[in-house]
């Protein structure tokens, strides 16, 4: 898909689901939060994440607690083991690192610098790590969910034989950076409302005339 054709797209979902701004979060909490998102909705994310926060005074308390006590906090989440663990190792790598709870510091980092950081910490993949430092610090990473890889590859932005993993320094190369942000979320609603992974609803979609997925399956 050549680069006119992506602004088009960019400009059509931004007509139909409006240019999304950041809200301003604490890095921290947005890395909790995504370590919870993983292989969940975002719903019983959600529930775990306002669980957690209701029964710790701060991350240092909870820092202090069995991994039972936030396995039990979590649990809403799923894999709620696995998820406490991987929370507490990653607190704790950060205070020791920066000698409080904070990723503040990272600002003050390059990005590729302040990636490899956060993909030093415990269950930090690419996507987590892009989603801290996109919405708390603005820097050009886009990250990859399972709504933004089905759209990409339905609208042909990138190969169907092309990995979710693979996926995200295609995109940025031919996605302006600027616009990092207001397509990632675009695309997840997109997703969500309209081209759902079963019975995408073409007649309501605004790529169609774009999309790769849907011009094939006219052919068929």
């Amino acid at each position: 898909m050549d680069r006119q054709r992506v602004a088009t797209c960019i400009a059509l979902l931004e007509e139909q689901y409006g240019v999304p701004q950041p809200d301003e979060i604490d890095p921290v909490d947005l890395l909790v939060m995504t370590i919870l998102s993983q292989n969940t909705s975002d719903t019983n994310s959600l529930r775990a994440f306002a669980l957690l926060k209701g029964a710790f005074a701060d991350y240092e308390e909870l820092l202090a607690a069995s991994d039972e006590a936030v396995a039990d906090r979590i649990r809403p989440g799923g894999l709620a083991e696995i998820k406490a663990r991987r929370i507490k190792e990653a607190l704790a790598q950060i205070k020791q690192y920066a000698g409080a709870i904070s990723l503040f510091f990272l600002a003050g980092m390059g990005k590729e610098e302040a990636m490899a950081y956060l993909l030093s910490l415990p269950g930090v993949g690419p996507k987590t790590a892009s989603v801290v430092l996109l919405f708390a610090f603005g820097m050009p990473f886009l990250p990859v969910d399972t709504h933004v890889y089905r759209v990409s590859w339905r609208l042909g932005l990138v190969a169907e034989d092309v990995r979710p993993e693979k996926a995200q320094p295609i995109l940025e190369r031919i996605i302006p950076a600027e616009k990092y942000l207001s397509l990632h979320l675009n695309l997840i609603k997109h997703g969500r409302l309209i081209c759902r992974a079963r019975g995408p609803k073409h007649d309501e979609c605004a790529l169609r005339n774009y999309c790769s997925y849907f011009q094939q399956g006219q052919k068929a």
